[in-house]
């Protein structure tokens, strides 16, 4: 069998030789400077212990490609902070979602690591007891496919008037929620918006934003898979219009619109059929366009009357929206997307909207520009 261990990529000789003695207690390590080459073998983790705003300034390569590697696989990674909140910034943009911790408190280094470890040794035993395909529990891409075959399972059984599945609910969350913390939001994007079956890419992607919005806010395993499930099924009632409405290319007349509104009821009333989706599920599938303001549809509700979870999918959705390509606009980038946000401050909630700049400035990286004028948020 080959000999798991940990990957130690530090700028700093003597400070990597000790935290190198005191990961080898409980795995073997190794150490390599930036632009080194990768020791032969498969890694169980990486630590890495660099500037990480100073290497993304300087846009060098190596490190380019280290990132892709760490976020295109199923590897944990432990950033180990240098003090300020543009280099844990700078990290999420380069790594994906890696586990940032201070090295100044390096007694918990080695236990987070071996915590890290432990839980991709479990999620792949559980993987491979499932009997899933080797290829979909170690490519993202793989995962992504499998991803939009469970939400288009969905929407199929929704159009046919029954409700999805929950145990298919719960496999798309699982998806989501792993591979969004494995490979990072910006990555989890390129991939579901190269499949091109619009309404299902626009739930994942609404999906991936929570999941990368929940980490942020330090959401437990279980609320995340809340908030994640919410956030996959919360456009389900969308199989349920006509699709000369949805894929309509030009505006929508006023009938067409009131037909479109309709998803959300439509959508909320045959989950409502099945007892294993919960209230708080059903709350945001009926009330995700809801605005704070009292303008949003359908029951106009106010400020208090909407409940967190909703006020969070809300935002995730609009940023979806706005960034995706649509049938009768162009995409916006997130930057541009993120000021039309702002400026609904009144309609959605102006902390979580704070909260939510760092998965913007994640999901922003490496973009490229697109000069669009500012549109409504979607239908």
């Amino acid at each position: 069998m080959t000999e798991r261990f940990v990957c130690l990529v530090s700028d700093r000789r003597e400070r990597a030789e000790r935290l190198a003695r005191g990961i080898a207690l409980v795995l073997p390590c190794r150490v390599i400077e930036p632009g080194a080459a990768l020791p032969p073998g498969s890694p169980a983790a990486f630590v890495v212990d660099i500037a990480a705003d100073r290497a993304e300034a300087e846009g060098s390569a190596w490190i380019e490609r280290l990132a892709a590697l760490i976020r295109g696989s199923a590897m944990p990674c432990l950033y180990l902070a240098r003090g300020n909140g543009a280099q844990n910034a700078a990290a999420r943009r380069l790594f994906g979602d890696p586990v940032v911790v201070d090295p100044r408190g390096s007694v918990g280094i080695v236990p987070t690591l071996l915590r890290l470890v432990e839980e991709a040794q479990a999620k792949a035993a559980k993987a491979a007891k499932s009997g899933a395909p080797e290829e979909s529990r170690s490519d993202p891409r793989a995962r992504v496919g499998a991803a939009t075959r469970v939400v288009t399972r969905m929407f199929d059984a929704a159009a046919a008037g029954r409700p999805p599945s929950p145990t298919e609910a719960e496999e798309g969350t699982a998806i989501v929620l792993d591979t969004v913390s494995e490979i990072g939001i910006r990555a989890w994007l390129d991939l579901v918006w190269r499949h091109d079956i619009l309404v299902y890419q626009h739930s994942l992607s609404v999906a991936g934003f929570a999941a990368a919005f929940a980490a942020d806010l330090g959401f437990s395993r279980a609320d995340r898979e809340r908030l994640a499930r919410a956030a996959l099924l919360h456009d389900v009632g969308k199989a349920l219009i006509p699709l000369d409405i949805l894929n309509k290319p030009g505006p929508l007349t006023p009938d067409e619109m009131a037909v479109m509104r309709g998803h959300a009821d439509l959508g909320a009333d045959l989950l409502a059929r099945n007892a294993a989706f919960g209230p708080d599920i059903l709350d945001v599938v009926r009330h995700h366009h809801e605005r704070l303001d009292g303008s949003g549809y359908p029951a106009g509700l106010k400020a208090a009357r909407i409940g967190d979870l909703v006020r969070l999918v809300a935002i995730c959705d609009v940023h979806s929206a706005l960034t995706e390509r649509r049938v009768y606009r162009a995409p916006m980038t997130h930057a541009e997307a993120f000021a039309i946000m702002e400026a609904q401050a009144g309609q959605l909630d102006p902390d979580l909207l704070r909260a939510y700049r760092p998965v913007v400035a994640r999901a922003a990286a490496g973009e490229p520009g697109h000069a669009v004028a500012p549109a409504a948020a979607g239908r």
